[in-house]
């Protein structure tokens, strides 16, 4: 069973939990962005450059994304410039105002920290990306620091990346806390022993919410304040 989300909020409120944990794209970010910039905008730069239709380009892209997902390619941009011989960077670049923070994450981070908690970013974005989102937003003064899944040389399905984000920002799985719009990844978390998983369903503020019995579930950070 897992810990409600009325519980988790409480353990917030105290030193039970040290450690929040946070996805960044879809839990801390809209994910609209990203969902946009790949399912759009790369299939249409990729069938101006193969001079093939757009719905070809997305059809051999979905299908190329797909046999690269869980691995560290999946993120990788300078793996998918190569591949797509486009510059993903300088795409991203060209429509960062898309880029928005979810309602009450600042309020929610600002909390956290007030109540000296330590807050990391916990992401399979690509360094590069990960450097770019936080320029375009505020949220970086919050953080305590931030892991990607480059760094630990695993994606956030593995549990090596659990292994060596313990072993590299000393949290404690019996009170840390783990947020992330990814049913996959949650359950990786789970499986490592993290005791207080939240799943935020609502990633994409375009599209209708996720739904899981599994884990505790909020739309908004607001029903953890």
């Amino acid at each position: 069973m897992h810990i409600p989300v009325h519980d988790i909020k409480n353990a917030l409120a105290t030193h039970d939990i040290t450690h929040v944990l946070l996805d960044m794209d879809g839990t801390l970010l809209d994910k609209y962005f990203d969902d946009y910039f790949w399912e759009h905008l790369v299939p249409e730069k990729y069938a101006d450059k193969h001079r093939v239709s757009f719905g070809k380009a997305k059809e051999e892209l979905l299908a190329k994304y797909k046999s690269h997902e869980e691995t560290l390619n999946w993120t990788d941009i300078d793996f998918w410039s190569a591949e797509l011989g486009l510059d993903i960077l300088a795409l991203k670049e060209q429509i960062r105002h898309v880029i928005e923070v979810h309602p009450h994450v600042e309020g929610f981070l600002q909390q956290m920290r007030s109540r000296g908690k330590k807050v990391y970013i916990a992401t399979n974005a690509h360094d590069k990306v990960l450097a770019l989102k936080l320029k375009k937003t505020e949220i970086g003064k919050y953080l305590t620091g931030a892991i990607t899944s480059a760094e630990m040389g695993f994606p956030k399905e593995k549990l090596e990346f659990w292994k060596r984000a313990e072993k590299k920002i000393g949290f404690h799985r019996e009170s840390a806390l783990f947020v992330d719009d990814t049913l996959a990844v949650l359950r990786t978390a789970k499986l490592y022993g993290i005791r207080y998983i939240v799943y935020k369903a609502k990633g994409n503020s375009k599209v209708p919410p996720g739904h899981s019995p599994d884990f505790a579930t909020v739309m908004d950070f607001n029903e953890l304040m």
